[in-house]
């Protein structure tokens, strides 16, 4: 079996070849211009397969996509699925060119699979193909569209797919996104459209208001979004099952959000100010029609909103969804992924993936790296637990600004997932493998390190256990205490012992000198109860680089602290009390990290973390007090008291929710 992809490179593209390289066997034959085969080497190069991956000349413009008689008589017989997914998928593009990949482009594509004589056609639309239709649009629906010609992106969509259904003697399969947002497990996006033109709005408003302030929104229609991964999941799944040709299958979320419910997400991601009223857009369509075009032909009104549109990025059209009338029905494409594990996530578990990709990769805010990149460039630079949250993030961001980035963990296919998105931003990264709670393996893994890049400039301690147990639960749990000084206390000193004497040392090209930046926590400066345990690793930790730092210090070498305040990690989401708690993003914690490589400062913390180590020194006593309020006010958890099944999930009370805003950043 073979397969025909057009886009193999695109945003879709590229991750149903990857499903494809996975899950099925035969070549990939990928539709290529001449000019764009670096792009297709980089993607054989990024899922690490050269063999079933083959260019085949051609272009979108031309008959039977101009490929060659040669390359069809090759190929006849040969291709059991061939995938259109090639077109322009962008609201403000211009008529022309859409007409031109949309339509012909499809009709020029179903030409070379009839030409080949291929097994199934199967093209990807989009929901656009129903244009503005008011109710519910089913799977079985077409010809029901309605205002298809309000837009030329919703009319190309709709004639694309007219081509298919009428002009193909290839079986052919139709499947309809509905808008396409990044990776749920990593956020990558390739481009800036659909509700990313609202990003840097909202990164306006949270610099202009805290994120506690409450204002007004807008409520509309739905918005149907799915991630990248769930899109090429369910196509390949789709495309494999029998007796499915010759229909149209809705690859959408069989529960969209509304329009405001959408912004609450992407605010609460963003740590920007949510709305706690809402003014529903679609009330404006009742607005008498004189009213309505007076109010625009006033004055410069037309001027001005092109102006504060273009400021912040946002085309005219992407308005037409404030007001979107169209529910998108799925159930058969349900019904046949069922049982599967193929189905569309919560937007809610991963909005935050997405803002902080974007704002990582795509914000305007990013230049700000500039800095970090003259700190780091060309430095080698470890990161302990580099395979998610705080580590993960720091890494990509240090990749990014063109530190050579070292990912140590236990994980490895996490690892290597964190390096391919480091070299997508064009950024260099290697993975060694090593459990940090493991002295040898610490070892090997420093010696194996300094042989293949000589020396690290900067080592971030950030890998870390957690343990939240009160002392009374503790007394024969004397293991907990030394598990997490293993980890959290000796895995880093014994890092440091094996790389300090080359940082000391001038290497061959003059280098000298290095920066150790350790992780702490808050815990350490507010005494919280619970967490003896965790607390005193890093404290430990704290005093351990307080008194090397005076002894290296003419070589150079500089210590940084970072008391982090709670973190939205994978390692406190055992606590599931803490969901309903003030957190700072992965994101926040890598610039804390980044912005210390820059100033390299002996300490970084944050403002209620300085507080509590100043009122503990001022009044210790009374910071007991109001401590001790803490501990009555979160109890232990089931997991902690033993308590492990048939129970409920732990709740925070309101009170403990007030408390814990109030001490924003506390873990409790």
């Amino acid at each position: 079996m073979a397969y025909f992809v057009t886009g193999a490179t695109g945003f879709i593209g590229r991750f149903l070849i990857a499903e494809l390289l996975d899950h099925r066997e035969g070549t990939i034959y990928c539709l290529c211009r001449a000019s764009s085969l670096d792009k297709l080497d980089a993607l054989k190069a990024r899922l690490g397969d050269d063999d079933r991956i083959v260019p085949v000349l051609g272009d979108l413009s031309k008959p039977r996509l101009g490929v060659d008689d040669n390359e069809v008589e090759r190929l006849s017989g040969t291709i059991e699925h061939f995938f259109h997914l090639a077109a322009i998928y962008d609201l403000t593009a211009d008529a022309d060119s859409q007409r031109e990949a949309n339509v012909e482009g499809t009709r020029h594509a179903l030409q070379l699979a009839e030409a080949v004589h291929a097994g199934h056609f199967h093209q990807v639309s989009s929901i656009a193909a129903a244009g503005l239709y008011r109710g519910v649009f089913t799977e079985d629906m077409f010809e029901e569209a309605q205002d298809v010609e309000h837009n030329p992106y919703y009319a190309t969509k709709h004639e694309s797919e007219a081509v298919v259904r009428k002009e193909s003697t290839v079986p052919w399969r139709v499947y309809r996104p509905g808008a396409v947002v990044g990776h749920s497990q990593t956020g990558e996006i390739d481009k800036i459209d659909g509700p990313y033109y609202f990003f840097k709005a909202l990164q306006r408003v949270r610099g202009l208001a805290p994120s506690w302030f409450r204002g007004i929104g807008i409520e509309g229609g739905e918005i149907n979004l799915v991630p990248v991964d769930y899109v090429a999941k369910a196509m390949d799944h789709i495309a494999h099952v029998p007796d499915l040709d010759g229909q149209a299958f809705h690859l959408t979320d069989p529960a969209p959000l509304t329009v405001g419910a959408l912004f609450k997400a992407l605010a609460k991601a963003a740590k920007a100010p949510q709305p706690t009223l809402n003014v529903d857009a679609r009330a404006l369509d009742a607005l008498p029609l004189r009213l309505g075009t007076t109010l625009s032909r006033l004055p410069g009104a037309k001027q001005v909103t092109d102006l504060v549109l273009a400021e912040l990025g946002i085309p005219r059209e992407s308005f037409a969804y404030l007001t979107y009338p169209t529910h998108f029905d799925s159930s058969k494409t349900q019904a046949i992924l069922a049982g599967t594990g193929i189905e569309v996530p919560p937007f809610n578990t991963y909005a935050q993936t997405l803002w902080d990709y974007w704002e990582r990769a795509y914000s305007p805010d990013r230049r700000k790296d500039k800095q970090l990149a003259r700190a780091i460039k060309g430095k080698t630079v470890m990161i302990t637990g580099a395979s998610s949250g705080i580590g993960r993030a720091t890494a990509l961001r240090v990749g990014a600004a063109g530190g050579r980035v070292l990912l140590v963990a236990r994980g490895v296919e996490q690892l290597e997932q964190t390096k391919l998105e480091i070299e997508d931003l064009g950024g260099m990264a290697f993975v060694h493998r090593c459990d940090l709670a493991d002295m040898s393996d610490i070892e090997r893994m420093a010696k194996e390190v300094l042989q293949e890049h000589g020396r690290v400039d900067v080592l971030v301690n950030n890998a870390g256990r957690s343990i939240r147990r009160s002392i009374a639960l503790s007394y024969d749990r004397f293991h907990d205490f030394e598990r997490t000084m293993q980890l959290n206390y000796f895995g880093p000193v014994r890092l440091i012992l094996s790389l300090l004497p080359i940082m000391r040392q001038v290497s061959p090209d003059g280098r000298k000198g290095g920066h150790i930046i350790n992780v702490s926590s808050i815990g350490v400066q507010t005494n919280i109860p619970r967490f003896s345990a965790y607390v005193a690793s890093k404290a430990a930790l704290d005093a351990f680089s307080r008194c090397i730092a005076s002894e290296v210090i003419d070589d150079g070498v500089h210590l940084t602290t970072i008391h982090m305040p709670l973190v939205r990690t994978p390692m406190i989401a055992p606590t599931k009390m803490y969901d309903r708690f003030p957190t700072m993003s992965p994101a926040e914690a890598a610039d804390m990290i980044c912005k210390a490589m820059v100033r390299k400062p002996k300490h970084s913390g944050t403002a209620m973390g300085n507080a509590g180590a100043l009122a503990y020194q001022v009044a210790p006593r009374g910071v007991d007090v109001i401590l001790n309020a803490g501990y009555k006010l979160f109890p232990d958890s089931h997991a902690a008291r033993g308590e492990t099944k048939g129970q409920k999930k732990d709740e925070p009370s309101t009170e403990s929710v007030a408390f814990a805003h109030i001490l924003r950043g506390v873990h409790w």
